[in-house]
């Protein structure tokens, strides 16, 4: 059984999701795992927004809004009267408990439950349209099997004994359909993911069936070598390694979500990249093989604040780093890169929320520096330090461009350089000319 995942924009309209029909509609046995239709989820987020406000006049107006975008959807998608009047029923449905959240007091519990309605909505007339066009398939609800912990981490065992259940009741069933991103909690309760999390939702449900292959399908074909905004003439990189596209989508590749890449990896299941609007693209397929000896593609990560803390009394003293790093860790702000002196430790941060306490902090250990508006530039390959040369071919591609801070030993796919934001293109076109011109 293979696990496939549509994005919004593979779904963003009628005739987007009478493609996805024909891509899915083989024969084959799969799970499809589809996310809101593209621009509901930031609509859904700006109604919470209004309701939070308790601006009731201004919410509805939005509710009425997407609703009237829904049925447009509806009368270009269905082709008999008895399935668009079904289908309207059932977005009516929806969209009247959207509307009942305008009489209640609003918390973040129900902007949560607001936030499922995109894929709900988004699963709902898929499927009907599957039944209207003949085809064997089943709406799976990603309620009643995704869940997670109290540390907001997946249930697997839950997700794994649940999803089995709810597959032995249809058995027969060619096609399930079900939801990306939604979830419940601890408690029991609507939630979610984090946005990007239906390539999340899709990596957990292949690792929970055991899958022959994850598909990710969005818009473009496949993971690229560098960032076609920036940088001409990029091209899909065709095979990476589980640990070479972990690094690529943490560090800037938006084709897909950093998260997907764990539940893959454990189950030692491949994941391939593929593009809706040219299915015939071969995309990038994200296994256990690499190209040995080769760069593969280069990724930047922006909104990037580098600190450092300089301390003669670093010099030999034990504990330093621990107390540094627990200063991260007492204001949850993660690091990403870390590199130390004799006299000193700079690291950098892509998220300002708790700098200044952050830096309170370090103060008491030595004297503080920030610079903001960096960016991390990060070049994936096979490079393990036997390789010869390749650190000095990346180095040199940067030679004109000042770097703050270099990252390399942590693993053997990465070399990571900070620099500032202005210089971003710059390095990026640099690099594309000396490693893959």
């Amino acid at each position: 059984m293979k696990v496939l995942k549509f994005g919004g924009t593979s779904v963003g309209s009628a005739a987007r999701m009478k493609d996805v029909a024909k891509l899915i509609c083989d024969g084959e046995k799969k799970i499809v795992v589809l996310s809101a239709m593209s621009g509901t989820t930031n609509s859904l987020i700006e109604i919470s927004d209004y309701l939070y406000k308790n601006n009731t006049s201004g919410g509805l107006e939005r509710i009425n809004t997407l609703q009237q975008k829904y049925f447009d959807v509806i009368d270009e998608l269905y082709n008999t009267p008895e399935y668009k009047s079904e289908a309207k029923i059932v977005l009516k449905s929806h969209f009247d408990y959207l509307r009942s959240f305008s009489k209640s007091v609003f918390t973040l519990f129900e902007e949560k439950a607001i936030l499922a309605e995109g894929e709900l909505l988004s699963t709902a007339i898929f499927q009907l349209y599957l039944q209207e066009t003949g085809e064997n398939s089943t709406l799976l609800p990603a309620l009643e099997f995704m869940r997670i912990d109290k540390n907001a981490e997946p249930d697997t065992a839950y997700i794994t004994e649940h999803l089995a259940k709810q597959l032995s009741m249809y058995p027969d069933t060619t096609i399930y359909v079900t939801q990306g991103f939604i979830c419940r909690n601890f408690y029991d309760e609507i939630d979610n993911l984090q946005r990007g999390g239906s390539d999340y939702s899709a990596s957990l449900i292949g690792a929970a069936v055991v899958a022959d292959e994850i598909q990710i399908w969005t818009d473009i074909d496949g993971m690229h070598n560098n960032d076609p905004r920036f940088v001409e003439g990029t091209k899909p990189v065709p095979v990476l390694h589980f640990e070479e596209a972990a690094e690529l989508a943490y560090f800037g590749a938006k084709i897909l979500h950093p998260t997907c890449i764990l539940p893959a990896k454990l189950g030692n299941i491949p994941v391939r990249l593929l593009n809706t609007m040219d299915p015939t693209a071969p995309g990038t397929l994200i296994s256990t093989k690499s190209n040995s000896g080769k760069i593969e593609a280069v990724a930047a990560k922006d909104g990037i604040t580098a600190i450092k803390i300089k301390s003669g009394r670093m010099l030999l003293a034990h504990g330093f780093l621990r107390k540094v790093f627990e200063i991260f860790e007492s204001y949850h702000t993660p690091i990403d890169m870390v590199t130390t002196s004799e006299v000193g430790v700079s690291v950098s941060i892509d998220n300002n929320k708790r700098l200044d306490e952050i830096v309170n902090d370090l103060k008491k250990f030595g004297t503080v520096t920030v610079d903001k508006d960096m960016v991390i530039v990060c070049v994936v390959g096979d490079m393990p330090f036997e390789n010869v040369g390749f650190q000095a071919k990346v180095v040199d591609a940067l030679k004109e461009i000042p770097v703050r801070m270099i990252s390399y030993g942590g693993s053997n796919y990465n070399i990571s350089f900070l620099i500032k934001s202005v210089d971003k293109k710059r390095a990026l076109n640099a690099l594309s000319t000396a490693l893959f011109n």
